[in-house]
């Protein structure tokens, strides 16, 4: 990316609930600078990101991939539960402060373009980007288009069957046993009594490996995504990404073709990155 015989430099900001990374580059072996810092108060979070690029190379506009729910036309964060967070504006401030343009979309989505710039999905035109940890998120594409509607997708709180002889009640404070409920890091954490890297027992894993395949089995379903990249910190249990695979194909019982099951090949810099994509790209949501 070269403008008048330079490297165009884009922002790249992946907001989490309890850190922010941000980075100034144009490809993952571009980057110029980066950092990462705690998710703090809206104004002091917001304020040290700018400082950040201000103090950097000069930038032609600024990605953000945001935690969640958002209202994607505002740049804003809505309803989340992380303290203080609630209905902030994030790519106003940051947009005025540094005279540039502001892509905002959510950290899923910012991810799954990652990923399909330069990683795991590069050549696809429609598929499916899921992270597992603290909760479940999803975004990806549709023929080459970020999945927008409405609002955005998400992919956690669709409702899976609940297995009977699991008599935990779900941990989504919204909606109780919903995918992410059942099957994220705070579920596993919720129903076992400890942390998921802490978890040694069989069973528990493969009662996650089939939650997660029903999940995935819903998204195959209702998109038809050729690939399915999968990341996240419950994912980095050895076996279980082949584990949801064979699980994935026993739910849709050869009715489907099961598509491919990766990882991402960018992770952890799957969101910072597809940050710095959505600026260089430069679409807005319609």
């Amino acid at each position: 990316m070269r403008r008048g015989g330079r490297v165009r430099l884009y922002g790249g900001i992946e907001t989490g609930g309890s850190k922010w990374a941000c980075a100034v580059g144009s490809d993952p072996d571009g980057i110029r600078a980066s950092t990462t810092f705690p998710t703090a108060a809206p104004a002091e979070t917001i304020a040290r990101a700018v400082a950040f690029f201000r103090a950097a190379d000069r930038i032609e506009a600024v990605g953000i991939g945001s935690f969640g729910p958002v209202d994607l036309r505002r740049g804003a964060v809505t309803t989340t539960p992380k303290p203080g967070w609630a209905h902030t504006d994030v790519a106003g401030p940051i947009g005025r402060e540094l005279g540039v343009p502001v892509i905002f979309d959510t950290d899923v989505n910012a991810a799954a373009l990652g990923e399909h710039r330069w990683g795991a999905a590069r050549g696809l035109g429609t598929f499916v980007y899921l992270t597992v940890g603290t909760g479940i998120g999803g975004g990806g594409m549709a023929r080459g288009h970020l999945l927008h509607g409405l609002s955005h997708p998400e992919f956690g709180h669709v409702r899976i069957p609940h297995d009977p002889a699991d008599p935990f009640p779900g941990s989504c404070p919204y909606h109780g046993d919903c995918w992410e409920g059942l099957a994220s890091g705070t579920a596993i954490a919720a129903r076992w009594g400890r942390p998921a890297h802490d978890i040694d027992d069989p069973a528990a894993w493969a009662l996650e490996a089939r939650y997660l395949a029903l999940g995935l089995a819903a998204a195959v379903c209702v998109l038809s995504p050729q690939c399915i990249v999968i990341g996240g910190g419950v994912m980095s249990r050895r076996g279980l990404l082949e584990d949801v695979t064979h699980e994935l194909d026993r739910v849709l019982g050869g009715y489907v073709e099961s598509p491919p099951v990766v990882a991402p090949e960018l992770a952890p810099r799957s969101g910072v990155l597809g940050a710095i994509a959505l600026a260089a790209r430069g679409e807005l949501p319609a």
